[in-house]
């Protein structure tokens, strides 16, 4: 793997540089403000009577015990917000992290909103526990399918390998030594690994190597077991390109495996949160998706 860019030495900022940096700061601020206060004003009519919004979108992370990940969506829903000012956007967790998806639920009453979730492929998350928890709630809710596979990952997988250090196009005898193992975290279902297989697909066509899909736990192969494979084939200039949408344990333990270098997990890069709009257009235009409320208690 390669090193990290050093820390920068604060004490030798200019002056000039930091007013800069606070001036930049203080208008990327102004201009979420400036968003925000259009999008609220968009919602009123000519007569000042409020127009019915959108329904809002719930982003569903898996949730983890690295507090990394918990910043990472957080500040990917920054960025979905300032690609559609307006949009009432919340946050729901399967588990581990607050607030709890049946929380985020309870607080929208019987709303209409659009579930996407924050999972690469499809299982059993998808599958059962997010529609389930969708239906005990009292929200008419659509639930969106899984991020993945599209060529917006690919464009995200991309950028991250090229900031850890992968260069295109290769010369002839570069690119015959090269391979990327598509480190992901594995589910039973099998048709999460199609979905991991296409990805895979998708991204060898656009970096002319290799790219064979590995995993941190439940499918084989392994990251290191992918890697020996490749360099028994005589490529032994492989990256992992991390296919996590936030750090976490499972990321750590696939970069520490890089022969070469490894790329940064998906996280908060703009094409992600185009995703995640895209995802949520298409559950509202496919009504069958949606989920009844469920019946209040006596």
């Amino acid at each position: 793997m390669t090193p990290s860019n050093p820390p920068r030495d604060e004490s030798t900022t200019k002056p000039g540089a930091a007013q800069a940096a606070h001036l930049d700061s203080t208008a990327h601020l102004m201009n979420r403000i400036s968003s925000q206060l259009a999008g609220q004003l968009s919602l009123v009519s000519l007569n000042g009577r409020r127009r019915p919004g959108p329904p809002a979108l719930v982003v569903v992370a898996h949730g983890s015990r690295d507090p990394r990940a918990l910043s990472t969506v957080s500040t990917l829903l920054d960025r979905v917000r300032e690609q559609r000012p307006g949009l009432p956007v919340h946050l729901g967790h399967i588990e581990l992290n607050d607030p709890l998806l049946p929380d985020t639920l309870a607080g929208l009453g019987t709303q209409e909103a659009v579930l996407v979730p924050l999972l690469l492929g499809r299982g059993y998350h998808i599958k059962r526990d997010i529609p389930e928890m969708a239906a005990e709630s009292q929200v008419h809710a659509r639930v969106a399918g899984a991020l993945g596979p599209h060529p917006l990952l690919v464009e995200t997988l991309h950028a991250r390998l090229a900031e850890a250090g992968w260069q295109t196009p290769l010369d002839e005898a570069t690119r015959r030594e090269s391979a990327v193992v598509l480190a992901a975290a594995g589910s039973r279902d099998p048709e999460s690994k199609i979905d991991t297989n296409r990805t895979a697909q998708l991204l060898a066509e656009r970096l002319g190597v290799p790219v064979v899909p590995a995993y941190a736990t439940t499918a084989a192969p392994t990251v290191p077991d992918a890697i020996r494979a490749l360099a028994a084939r005589g490529r032994h200039r492989v990256a992992v390109a991390s296919y996590f949408t936030a750090p976490g344990r499972f990321a750590t333990e696939s970069a520490e495996a890089a022969p070469w270098i490894a790329s940064a997990p998906l996280g908060t890069h703009p094409a992600m949160a185009s995703l995640v709009l895209h995802r949520y257009d298409q559950a509202l235009a496919t009504p069958a998706t949606t989920t009844e409320p469920a019946l209040a208690s006596a």
